[in-house]
């Protein structure tokens, strides 16, 4: 799914969940203090005295303890998984023991990951080629789905033209499954051009992703094995990031339907060229079957990443509709649009809320205990109903 342009930062990625970030390391080897080969501080006194700011963990527990933002009432116990670089787009397993998330960490483009929710066992499960994209799990977990580019080329993609404005790269993407590591992969989807965002049914059957397979950004949904494709959006625009309500009854999603003539001409413009202005998105609900298609929000700005309560009445997702700029937080809203509450109120970025299984915990990403400005890393807290 499309990142905010916040989170397109220099990356300087750490090289696994347990270190500190690369620059950190480097600014402590310049003052003589030595790290192992396992990334811990020769000096674990020196190590303590870090932890304001930039946490530290044992080997047994990776991740590191942090206190909720003011005004966070919804949170307890959070905990931070990653440490450095872009992380983000984190999202269960059925079991609700791991998350498959996207990272640039050694490579030049994203890849998938997998680390478990104590942040221990962090391993990439993609094959390093391309760029990658929106990871889930699927099939009780004995697979994974993501998309990714190396079918069109194993090198990175370039990135896009700024000199037209802020824009987003419609990449030459294709769905993939393979087991969880990284083996038996499979091409699940053989389209030109963007074809993402890949999410599944709560019973397992159904994939629900975007595609510009027909010519426009519409979200469509196909059996797991890739048969019985079907598209549910048809109105011009962009229409993405869905994502099935706990009963798989509902699918909610981000759109932006340009309105004047200008507006068409300048997305249709961009649309051939490869390209989005991702500006201006709301919140949409729909049937799974695409029926009764309804606008749930009008914030104005960029709203997105929704997902679905665990009660299947209220929607988390993200926005900066009270900024207009870079300060995203999460929002809790109605299925009728009402009872706007917000979640969140870090002054950076904060996306891509997901709830446990078991509806106990949110995992989200974040800018916040950042090692530099732009670094996004995957939090998890439990969710308390205040």
């Amino acid at each position: 799914m499309f990142l905010p342009h916040n989170l397109k930062a220099p990356r300087l990625g750490a090289r696994n969940s347990r270190s500190l970030s690369y620059n950190y390391r480097l600014n402590l080897e310049r003052v003589g203090i030595t790290m192992v080969e396992n990334h811990q501080f020769v000096s674990w006194p020196f190590c303590l005295l870090l932890v304001a700011l930039v946490g530290c963990a044992s080997e047994e527990t990776p991740a590191v303890d942090r206190s909720p933002e003011d005004g966070e009432r919804f949170f307890a116990n959070l905990k931070q998984l990653t440490f450095g670089g872009q992380n983000a787009e984190a999202y269960f397993s059925p079991d609700g023991r791991s998350l498959i998330f996207q990272r640039t960490g050694e490579e030049a483009c994203d890849q998938q990951y997998v680390i478990g929710v104590d942040g221990s066992d962090l391993r990439r499960v993609s094959n390093g080629l391309g760029r990658t994209t929106c990871g889930y799990f699927f099939d009780g977990g004995s697979r994974i789905l993501y998309s990714s580019t190396f079918h069109a080329s194993e090198t990175c993609p370039p990135p896009p033209d700024y000199s037209m404005g802020y824009v987003w790269g419609l990449y030459d993407f294709d769905v993939y499954t393979s087991l969880p590591d990284g083996s038996g992969l499979q091409r699940l989807t053989e389209t030109e051009g963007y074809t993402a965002e890949a999410t599944l049914s709560p019973d397992g059957s159904t994939i629900v992703f975007t595609s510009v397979m027909d010519g426009d950004l519409d979200i469509y949904t196909m059996s797991i094995d890739g048969t019985g494709l079907r598209r549910l959006t048809t109105r011009i625009g962009y229409d993405g990031g869905p994502f099935f309500s706990p009963d798989g009854s509902m699918i909610v999603y981000r759109s932006w339907h340009p309105g004047s003539p200008d507006e068409v001409e300048d997305y249709q413009r961009l649309l051939a060229d490869g390209l989005i202005r991702p500006s201006q998105m709301e919140i949409w609900l729909m049937n799974a079957d695409g029926t009764d298609q309804r606008q749930l929000t009008e914030l104005g700005h960029a709203n997105f990443a929704p997902f679905f309560h665990p009660d299947g009445q209220r929607i988390i997702f993200s926005s900066n509709h009270e900024s207009g700029e870079r300060d995203f937080n999460l929002y809790l809203i109605g299925i009728d649009g009402t009872g706007l509450t917000q979640v969140t109120t870090h002054v950076t970025f904060d996306g891509f809320p997901m709830f446990s299984p078991d509806g106990t915990k949110l995992v989200f990403a974040s800018n916040r205990h950042g090692s530099v400005e732009g670094d996004t890393n995957i939090f998890l807290a439990d969710w308390i109903e205040p």
